[in-house]
């Protein structure tokens, strides 16, 4: 591997040319050297935006002697296939989230990288790079809260072409909630139970319950089509107070008889030093031809969760949630 870590970015459409742009101009020691797209005028347009080329296609690129590491952005199909061959050629990869479709696709990946004993995949739950988030985590970890009860979370959006079905708002949107809960408690989803008031077209909004482990509740409201803007909540309530995130600081107006702040549509912007953090830490790691971030059996249970969760969606009714077992290569601590 160079002293520049070379990355390769398959996909540039939102969220793969955003990633370009940042680790372009936001992440040290990095050079985007090849961009993938089947629209090879975007992929173009991205690639000569950081000095890149285009690659013919995606497994061209992950191939390629001129990529280091691989940054997946491609359509959520495509992430298990393209993960595996990363794995299969030795290269680290930051795959956006959902790591699979299904369970089993993800399965698929965690097994590649147990056969190889290394892990070399990071899954894009970014949130837990979150300056809010990390926060949150903090404090419970320290034991201020009490014992967690109750986790409230609210996650909604202007409107969204992305989750246009109920099941995909589960896989999608809420499967961001289904991760960050698991990590900020550092337990485990038992069950779940979805239901939404819509009876006939898009169920949406949705509300989950989510059972853990350890006893504690969460709810989880994904609303993708709210009108409003971009609003992500949280609040862990324990039995000796409660802790949430902060809005970000913002400027209040006061405009033609309104008092307020101005409420964003855009999650890429709302998130932005998120995908700072996360990209600056898998490339550091990549360097090193490792990975440190959220690993394929994170990836793996938060698709089991949400295969639970559309069963749940579906059938009106709480479903378990079971999973293979954990390999020890993603026991806590290992590498």
């Amino acid at each position: 591997m160079s002293t520049v870590l070379r990355v390769g970015v398959v996909g540039a459409g939102a969220m793969g040319a955003d990633h370009v742009r940042t680790l372009t101009t936001a992440v040290p020691g990095v050079a985007v050297t090849e961009v993938y797209d089947r629209d090879t005028e975007r992929a173009t347009q991205v690639a000569q935006g950081a000095g890149g080329s285009v690659a013919t296609s995606a497994e061209d690129l992950i191939g390629s002697d001129q990529v280091d590491a691989v940054v997946i952005a491609s359509p959520d199909s495509t992430h298990a296939d393209l993960a595996v061959a990363c794995i299969a050629a030795g290269k680290p990869a930051l795959c956006e989230k959902p790591l699979a479709v299904t369970a089993q696709d993800a399965l698929r990946v965690v097994e590649a990288e147990v056969a190889l004993g290394r892990r070399l995949v990071q899954v894009g739950f970014m949130r837990r790079y979150d300056p809010g988030y990390a926060h949150l985590k903090a404090t419970v970890a320290s034991g201020a809260l009490g014992e967690v009860r109750v986790v409230h979370n609210v996650h909604r959006n202007a409107s969204s072409t992305t989750s246009a079905t109920g099941p995909g708002i589960v896989t999608g949107s809420m499967i961001h909630e289904l991760d960050t809960v698991a990590w900020l408690l550092d337990d485990e989803v038992v069950g779940i139970r979805i239901e939404s008031p819509v009876r006939d077209g898009l169920p949406d909004p949705q509300l989950a319950t989510l059972e853990m482990a350890g006893g504690a509740l969460a709810t989880v409201e994904v609303f993708v089509n709210a009108g409003y803007g971009y609003d992500v909540r949280c609040e862990v309530v324990g039995t000796a107070g409660t802790a949430a995130l902060a809005p970000a600081p913002s400027v209040s107006t006061r405009i033609a008889g309104v008092d307020g702040v101005a409420v964003a549509s855009d999650f890429v912007a709302h998130f932005a030093d998120a995908y700072r953090i996360e990209l600056t830490a898998w490339a550091r790691a990549a360097s090193a031809g490792a990975v440190d971030g959220p690993t394929t059996w994170d990836g793996y249970r938060a698709n089991v969760v949400a295969e639970a969760g559309v069963a749940a969606l579906v059938g009106g009714a709480r479903q378990p949630v079971l999973s293979a077992s954990r390999p020890a290569l993603y026991a806590v601590g290992a590498r």
